[in-house]
């Protein structure tokens, strides 16, 4: 089977961005509203500086007891996420995850952002060798 580029996921989708400065409860509406873990942020040229996911949410805000309509992306988000380019595979963006313990990978080339992937995004043929390379590493 011919393994996916990251472009032939992303293909078609637009993702959702907020600059730092729009406030946590806008971000866990659109998450919420798109059912999506994750929101690439930017700055007002559109380049990514940071990605807010609902781990963000529980463990910058509501464990730290900050009020949500108060509290700025940019207090909260992760800065300088880990990145693609969309000529990379599934397989590279499924080992970052799992190297970085992390289920979103925003997509860049140069200053701009693709789009973003998700664990989720990944047939069971693609998680599968992960799992394989996984047990082959593990065995050695």
């Amino acid at each position: 089977m011919p393994q996916r580029s990251i472009s032939e996921i992303v293909a078609r989708r637009h993702p959702i961005t907020l600059t730092g400065s729009a406030p946590v409860k806008q971000a866990c509406h659109l998450m919420r509203l798109h059912k999506i873990g994750a929101i690439p942020v930017v700055d007002d040229d559109g380049r990514l500086v940071g990605i807010f996911t609902g781990r963000d949410v529980v463990g910058r805000v509501v464990a730290e007891g900050r009020d949500p309509a108060a509290t700025m992306l940019r207090d909260v988000m992760t800065p300088s996420p880990d990145t693609l380019a969309p000529h990379h595979r599934a397989i590279d963006a499924l080992r970052l995850m799992q190297d970085g313990g992390f289920r979103h990978v925003p997509i860049a080339a140069g200053d701009g952002l693709v789009g973003i992937v998700s664990f989720a995004d990944f047939n069971g043929l693609e998680r599968s060798r992960l799992d394989e390379e996984t047990g082959f590493w593990e065995v050695m």
